[in-house]
């Protein structure tokens, strides 16, 4: 199979470019296996199957969103290193926000909710789903954010500088070893300013789109006041990373997926104002990087944010729902 070919495999999700929920149940069904592995953000979690999936999430979506469109920026696809083929989404829902979605008060407006949605392909159908849900970005949409502000900028973030992430084509090998060795820096649980060591891997005006919660960071100096000094004091035995997860390249572009994910203990403070508790904490990344030259130009990380403050032991629905009385 082709990425090409992985890719069409997809097609029948384009209805949901705007279509009513009943058209989405069945897209999803034509796309996926009837025993598809689907691993989704907290609170859904796992489940099995594209009718467990629609009844999972996007039942509850399109009872809040009624004209919800799913709005690509990414789409790429490739062989991970165990040979596996997936296929990498990134893009947004949109629509008009008029009924309560997991609780979050509807806004009457338009809203945006990011997602990154992996699929594992074989024969020509989905048997493994990994996708986030950017779900504290509809409660910062409605006013309702009940934890700390985020370092980093909260907008609606954009796709690729170059616009052509829906035409991604050829060999993502020379990308895929740029990304590869900067994830290698990254475990080498350096301290600060010399983990990853950036000015080698990343672009001076680079562009790091981190989840709500966190935002977006801009150039070297940016990322590492904004996120990584803070994640990386807070967490200095971080392991798992890209040997946990499932890396792969297309063109300029590199994707990658885990709910294994990266492992460590909070033995630090900083990180999202957190207190170091000592806890052991797994976080699902899945994440897009754009190469230009030799160098990451820009990268969109989506981080299951709720599953990590629920590691702890942080109800954020709970004190969303004391904020709003």
């Amino acid at each position: 199979m082709t990425p090409e070919e992985a890719k069409a495999a997809l097609g029948p999700l384009a209805v949901m470019a705007g279509c009513e929920a009943e058209d989405a149940r069945r897209a999803l069904a034509a796309v996926l296996v009837p025993d598809a592995v689907v691993h989704m953000a907290f609170p859904f979690e796992r489940r099995a199957g594209p009718e467990a999936l629609f009844d999972a999430g996007f039942a509850s979506l399109y009872a809040a969103f009624p004209d919800l469109e799913r709005r690509e920026t990414i789409r790429m696809a490739g062989r991970d290193g165990a040979g596996q083929m997936w296929v990498g989404v990134c893009g947004a829902y949109v629509g008009t926000f008029a009924a309560p979605f997991l609780g979050i008060p509807p806004t009457k407006r338009a809203a945006a909710m990011r997602f990154h949605e992996f699929f594992r392909v074989e024969e020509g159908r989905v048997v493994e789903v990994q996708a986030l849900w950017d779900i504290p970005e509809l409660m910062m949409q409605a006013g309702v954010w009940p934890l700390v502000p985020p370092l980093g900028r909260e907008w609606h973030v954009p796709g690729p500088m170059t616009q052509d992430g829906l035409t991604i084509s050829g060999d993502g090998a020379r990308a895929l070893g740029i990304v590869d060795d900067m994830l290698t820096a990254l475990g080498r649980n350096a301290d600060g300013e010399a983990a990853m060591d950036l000015p080698r891997y990343w672009h001076p005006r680079c562009a790091w789109y981190g989840p709500s919660g966190i935002g977006t960071a801009r150039g070297i100096s940016g990322f590492r006041r904004q996120h990584q000094i803070p994640f990386l004091n807070a967490m200095p035995d971080r392991r798992g990373g890209v040997e946990a997860g499932h890396l792969f390249g297309e063109g300029n572009y590199v994707g990658y997926t885990s709910f294994a994910g990266m492992r460590a203990t909070l033995s630090g403070g900083g990180w999202l104002g957190l207190p170091p508790t000592g806890a052991e904490l797994t976080i699902r990344s899945l994440d897009f990087w754009r190469v230009e030259g030799d160098l990451i130009r820009e990268n969109w990380v989506l981080v299951d944010m709720l599953h990590v403050y629920d590691q702890l032991g942080v109800d954020v629905f709970a004190r969303m729902e004391e904020r709003l009385g």
